[in-house]
């Protein structure tokens, strides 16, 4: 199955039962749910989806639930992190064995260093798969910028690195890497904040958050920004959406960016609001403000009528 990488691909949360273990039922139903809502793929065993928290084991059940529940609609392409290289080259085999269509690619969890390691540890695990690879580059969570030259570089030495999903914050990456690499790889926003602004740049994609509770502004954001750019849309529509979800989206850019997510879900009633440790679930005034944010987007959810 080829990746369309030019739309909407939801960064997708892991569900837990009561007692923390994975709700795999559920999981297939948010899959299909989503899929069902036009997004272009999914990116299990991410940030979003609690990755550190997973065992390997874990890891790869998740991949072959969303592989049975839409697999043969929409790509799969997990997420590959661990403490190691070795683990991270493992699981990137066990995905591709289990039927995945790319690899999302991240740095390791905790250390992080300079571009020379950098680079042999992203290189081991592209060389150890046949499928594409989705470059995740992450600063402010994993300490680690790999920056337009540099990933240039890996693009010219590596045939199977086909998009960079770009976490930086700084929309001007975007331009950057298209300075360098004209349209080699694809380019995906990473920080739903500035999604509008990405798509303007020439971005193609966006790796999102929220989407796992608003699918359908999601797409319909998606795609105003992208008629826009082509001079095809309606600038005022595109900012009243972009204005109501913004408050929203601002989610996706703070430390608890998984409980707010989840909480959304919850509220949406689209899954709940439970984390594994040591995230713990919001309270007190933090979690009010987050509740009334959701409440007021809720009460005054826009009507859509996207072309």
């Amino acid at each position: 199955m080829t990746i369309n990488w030019s739309g909407v691909i939801p960064a997708i949360t892991t569900s837990f039962n009561q007692d923390y273990s994975i709700d795999f039922a559920f999981f297939g139903e948010h899959c299909r749910w989503l899929a069902d809502a036009g997004c272009l793929g999914l990116v299990p065993c991410g940030s979003l989806g609690e990755s550190a928290t997973l065992s390997t084991e874990e890891k790869i059940a998740l991949i072959e639930t969303a592989l049975h529940a839409v697999g043969e609609r929409v790509p799969i392409i997990p997420g590959i992190a661990s403490l190691s290289t070795a683990e991270a080259v493992w699981l990137a085999q066990a995905a591709e064995s289990a039927g995945c269509h790319g690899l999302m690619v991240l740095p390791p969890y905790v250390y992080s260093t300079d571009w020379r390691e950098m680079k042999a540890h992203v290189e081991v695990v592209m060389r150890a798969t046949n499928l594409p690879i989705l470059l995740y580059n992450n600063p402010p969570a994993y300490k680690t910028d790999f920056l337009p030259e540099q990933i240039a570089e890996l693009a010219q030495e590596h045939t199977n690195l086909v998009a960079i999903k770009e976490s930086s914050s700084d929309v001007r990456r975007v331009t950057a890497i298209r300075a360098l690499l004209g349209e080699r790889l694809e380019i995906l926003v990473g920080v739903d904040d500035e999604i509008v602004e990405g798509i303007q740049a020439g971005a193609a994609g966006w790796i999102a958050g929220l989407v796992n509770a608003f699918p359908r502004e999601s797409i319909a954001l998606f795609q105003l920004a992208k008629q826009v750019r082509a001079g095809q849309g309606d600038h005022a529509q595109l900012d009243a959406l972009y204005s109501w979800f913004l408050p929203l989206l601002r989610m996706d850019t703070v430390p608890k960016f998984v409980q707010l997510i989840k909480l959304a879900q919850q509220m949406v009633g689209m899954g709940n609001a439970r984390v594994r440790a040591p995230r713990l679930e919001l309270h007190g005034a933090e979690l009010e403000n987050a509740h009334e944010i959701i409440r007021y987007a809720l009460e005054h959810r826009p009507g859509l009528d996207i072309a």
